[in-house]
């Protein structure tokens, strides 16, 4: 029973959040409707929440960092809309002040919802359609069906990287090809060993035709996470600390592998400049001093200044780039010291050759 100020709809309804992700073109979509059509037939009032239709092109395509701030308040937008409607679905219709999604592709998205002939105890479900593609977007998503005791649940829609390139050109309006083949890199599956809140994930491989069976085995781990709803958690001080330790862990070690080329680089550049294997050896060790330095200062300056908290990817290349780019700094001052000491040397020896000393 709801206690006073909490949304009744709620606590009546079982209801699951399903994130659906994968690349561009990869086959969301047309899982996505399939599965819908087949929950709607086993009596279930199911919605897919088309992330490209409700989120305005122009955000997709955010490249500085102030732009990629606007895309997540978007994307926090589309989940807002969705908690209100958990909270009071006649009034769903109505954006939040300031909403920034597309109200005629929200409100196509769950007018269906809101007359349904199976009655207020029939199960709701939402299909979450995006690409996903880090693990702290899915996470949001998480805590929103944790925050409501909801089900919850992942699929990853896998396929080949060629297929989605050939299958997007195909498209009236086609991702950039580099878009794609950038956010393959970056994709991060979900993980169930590394996460326990992904421990309800499934893969289902789209190359080709999608199987009766793989939209089975959907409808399978979503009737399993609506019937073992997430708990809310009182206080997740100790699992913030943690996210921000892992996140601060994510920097030092993307930093370390991007300081360890670095460093590659400039001992390439003495050896072409014939610098003597003394100074090599000289330059090596102060080097890899100044990066233990540098990565440990890079550590406490994150845990003590950043302003987030769970690993949004995007921010953690911002610091990484900024750190490096420091630490590029730090190496030119040491090779240009190397550098002037093997001229100074080599002079030396020259005017002690022409017999000047």
């Amino acid at each position: 029973m709801a206690t006073d100020g909490e949304p009744e709809f709620v606590h009546r309804t079982r209801a699951c959040l399903c994130v659906l992700c994968g690349l561009p073109a990869a086959g969301k979509s047309s899982l996505s409707r399939t599965v819908c059509l087949s929950a709607s037939r086993s009596g279930w009032r199911a919605a897919v929440v088309h992330y490209d239709e409700l989120i305005p092109d122009q955000a997709f395509h955010a490249r500085e960092p102030e732009e990629q701030t606007e895309w997540k308040l978007h994307r926090h937008a589309v989940l807002q809309c969705i908690e209100e409607f958990l909270k009071n679905p006649k009034m769903s219709l109505e954006l939040p002040g300031g909403c920034r999604i597309e109200g005629s592709a929200w409100e196509g998205c769950i007018r269906s919802l809101l007359d349904p002939p199976l009655g207020d105890q029939a199960p709701l479900l939402f299909l979450l359609d995006d690409n996903f593609y880090y693990p702290s977007m899915r996470y949001e998503v998480y805590q929103l069906a944790r925050k409501y005791s909801l089900g919850f649940c992942q699929v990853h829609v896998e396929c080949r990287l060629e297929s989605c390139i050939s299958r997007n050109n195909n498209r009236p309006h086609p991702v950039p090809t580099e878009v794609i083949v950038a956010m393959e890199k970056r994709l991060v599956r979900p993980n169930p060993k590394k996460n326990q809140w992904e421990a309800k994930s499934v893969s289902v491989n789209a190359t080709g035709n999608v199987s009766e069976c793989d939209v089975q085995n959907v409808l399978e781990l979503i009737g399993s996470a609506l019937s073992d709803p997430l708990s809310p958690v009182e206080d997740d001080t100790e699992q913030k600390e943690a996210d921000r330790q892992k996140c601060a862990a994510s920097v030092v070690h993307q930093a370390d592998q991007a300081c360890r080329r670095l460093v590659s680089e400039a001992m390439k550049k003495a050896r072409e400049n014939g610098v003597s294997s003394e100074h090599m050896r000289s330059l090596a060790a102060q080097l890899n001093q100044s990066k233990v330095q540098f990565l440990q200062n890079v550590r406490k300056h994150f845990l003590q200044e950043a302003p987030f908290i769970r690993e949004e990817d995007a921010d953690v290349e911002h610091a990484v780039k900024r750190a490096v780019g420091l630490f590029d700094r730090d190496i030119e001052e040491i090779l240009s010291g190397i550098m002037t000491v093997k001229d100074q040397s080599g002079m030396a020896t020259q005017s002690n050759d022409n017999g000047i000393y």
